[in-house]
């Protein structure tokens, strides 16, 4: 492929991510491990190979990089398999954002593991929940995966075995087994903090696992105790009490299993989004900022990366200070000077502008990925005087008008509902705690700050704000702050407007001027908390609810894109593209990416159809007439829906191609639209 893009007169390559992942990943951001390569992708060698063919074309390589999460459905993630097997007391522990202390008290010092396909007692007593041991260690098997035990409950099987031996007390292998008994007594438990018990619990919890390996191998009966006790411990799925053994065993352990549909109310560590295999990290620790660019550092220090793209900017505490960071040890990397602008390298950002957002010009990028772009120039191709007539079709054929701002605002609600209730639902709580510091603002309740919080992000315009401790509030930040509390009150004319003035004043630093350096602290905690919390209500909100109702042209419900507006003028294009030559001249100009669930020519004949909306509103009576016999009622309702058909229409005559004589096909889309396509 390389010398074929050089013959095209391309001067880089980008690279989705290509480090460690999940075995059957189709995308690579579910990233297990960032100082590895991807196996199924290809070898060091193999890679090494791929960097010479560039450097001889000349062409630099852009990279893919994923600083704000990690995937942990597999075992290859060893952070999190640590985590899972000691908890707080895991060196790995404050790698991840994990609430070890959630209100509900059943989840103290546990992470939640909503992984189970049916409520927790029903898959243990189906018998789906097994132990096993394997080389000195024993581990947890549910279906294909495979979770650790912590070293401190292995007494729960081992105590069993130990009576299975009762004939052998003679022998040195069952002095052993107490011995080893004796240790797990002593172990540093997994609710350890201080770092030299924690390094006495890694230390002594390996030496035990060696100590029963070893035993296991020189004394058979010692294996054969142990498997003998975990035939009783797994249970037997026509007697429910057998497994009371095991599920105390599973109540010990630094992890909670769960139905996954308990995920949105009670998760206690962050997700990317509401995706539950994939956790956050805390990349705002040196430790963790360390750990996971240290390989990608070493391929640019080597040429092999000569640009990264960043990924989900949004979800990280403070995306300013890790763009000036990052491009601090890129200079370092590369052994230069860093440059009075602050980037040594080049960097793009996974920007999401909304409205007349721009992007911040104290990151230390060189712009965005190119959603911007690639949605102004499908606007460009929308005839905005059709506006009127496009929405009269839309609402007619729907039989309801849909407001864009009310769906919205809706739909956010709805998710913070039921997908990131949790998330919500800790802001609420954390806003509580602030309002008690006060004597002036403790009268105020749980549930109306946890409402102003809710209604407040479902007002957000924007994905997140970036306001930073020690900083100045930010003209751009106020202005969206104080536009959301202002909407929030609009709607809310029966709620207290002092509980909104409350949360306004908190998101904009402005603390009352008794706080202490510890309460200040915890107001600061908050604000950057509501930062990253307000992304994924936004875009589950928009992107994944509202892209899939407002079908009035759905050419324009591409990630980035704003389908209430209909058409940009050719001006207002290239006012936009000086503006974007002037502030940010190495941005990308991107008409597809990853995100786009359109292709380019597709989107483009969606939007003819804002030239020729009689036609539009002739064919659709037309289709309607002739598929009628095709619907169905589902459950006392019509499938597909009205908004479900028009978006079908539209979807088909977006692959329909035009024919050879410029007519745009859509009085031979009718055979398509019936039978077979239909279905």
């Amino acid at each position: 492929m390389v010398p074929y893009l050089d013959a095209l007169g391309i001067s880089d390559v980008y690279a989705s991510p290509y480090f460690q992942a999940s075995p059957d990943s189709l995308h690579g951001y579910d990233i297990t491990d960032h100082n590895k390569l991807n196996a199924a992708v290809g070898s060091r060698d193999d890679y090494a190979d791929w960097v010479a063919d560039l450097h001889a074309h000349s062409m630099g390589q852009v990279l893919d990089f994923v600083p704000n999460h990690v995937g942990i459905a597999e075992p290859l993630n060893e952070w999190w398999m640590d985590v899972l097997e000691n908890g707080p007391s895991s060196r790995f522990a404050p790698y991840f954002d994990i609430d070890w202390q959630p209100l509900k008290s059943d989840l103290r010092d546990k992470v939640l593991l909503p992984i189970l396909t049916d409520q927790y007692g029903r898959v243990l007593e189906r018998g789906e929940l097994q132990v096993r041991f394997e080389e000195g260690t024993f581990y947890l098997f549910y279906g294909d995966r495979r979770l650790p035990i912590a070293p401190g409950t292995y007494r729960h099987v081992l105590e069993i075995a130990l009576r299975n031996l009762s004939e052998h007390k003679e022998e040195d292998f069952y002095a052993e087994l107490q011995s080893i008994l004796t240790a797990l007594e002593y172990l540093p438990k997994r609710t350890e903090t201080d770092p030299k018990r924690i390094a006495e619990r890694i230390r002594e919890k390996e030496i035990i696992k060696r100590r029963l390996e070893r035993r296991c191998a020189e004394a058979p009966q010692v294996q054969q105790a142990i498997e003998k006790a975990l035939v009783q411990i797994n249970g037997e799925p026509s007697d429910p009490r057998s497994f009371d053994a095991l599920d105390q065993l599973l109540n010990a352990q630094s992890y909670r299993l769960a139905f996954w549909r308990v995920a949105a109310e009670e998760i206690n560590y962050r997700r990317f989004f509401d995706v539950n295999d994939l956790a956050a990290i805390r990349v705002e620790l040196p430790k963790v900022f360390d750990a996971i660019h240290r390989f990608v550092l070493e391929l640019v220090s080597k040429g092999a990366v000569t640009g990264l793209r960043i990924d989900h900017p949004d979800g990280l505490y403070l995306p300013r200070e890790y763009f000036e960071k990052l491009q601090q040890r890129c200079a370092k990397a590369l052994g230069v000077a860093l440059p009075k602008d602050g980037r040594a390298l080049y960097m793009v950002a996974e920007k999401i502008l909304t409205g007349s957002e721009t992007l911040r010009k104290d990151w230390r990028v060189h712009g965005t990925t190119g959603y911007d772009f690639a949605n102004q120039v499908t606007q460009l191709l929308v005839d905005s005087p059709a506006e009127t007539a496009i929405t009269k079709i839309f609402h007619r054929f729907i039989g309801h008008s849909i407001p864009f701002g009310h769906l919205l605002y809706a739909k956010k609600l709805q998710i913070m509902k039921l997908s990131l209730a949790n998330d919500v639902d800790v802001l609420g709580n954390m806003l509580d705690r602030l309002s008690e510091q006060n004597r002036w603002y403790r009268d105020f309740t749980l549930e109306a700050l946890s409402r102003a919080v809710r209604e407040t992000i479902a007002c957000f315009p924007v994905y997140r704000t970036y306001l930073e401790p020690v900083q100045p509030v930010t003209e751009e930040d106020r202005r969206v702050v104080e536009q959301a509390i202002a909407a929030a009150k609009r709607r809310n004319p029966a709620m207290e407007e002092s509980t909104f003035n409350f949360l306004r004043d908190v998101l904009l630093f402005r603390f009352p001027p008794n706080l202490d350096a510890k309460a200040r602290s915890e107001h600061t905690n908050f604000v950057l908390k509501f930062q990253q919390t307000t992304g994924p209500i936004m875009a589950k909100g928009l992107e994944d609810t509202v892209f899939y109702i407002y079908n009035r042209l759905s050419a324009l419900n591409e990630v980035g894109g704003e389908p209430q507006q209909l058409g940009l003028s050719v001006e207002a294009f290239h006012e936009r593209n000086i503006d974007r030559q002037r502030n940010w001249p190495a941005t990308l100009l991107a008409t597809s990416t990853h995100d786009t669930k359109r292709s380019e020519d597709v989107r483009a004949r969606i939007a003819a159809i804002s030239e020729i909306p009689e036609l539009w509103r002739h064919s659709l009576q037309r289709w309607r007439v002739s598929n009628r016999r095709w619907k169905r009622t589902i459950d006392g309702v019509e499938a597909p829906d009205g908004n479900e058909e028009y978006l079908l229409y539209q979807t088909l005559l977006g692959q329909r191609r035009t024919r050879n004589d410029g007519n745009t096909g859509l009085h031979q889309t009718n055979p398509i639209v019936h039978g077979q396509g239909a279905s």
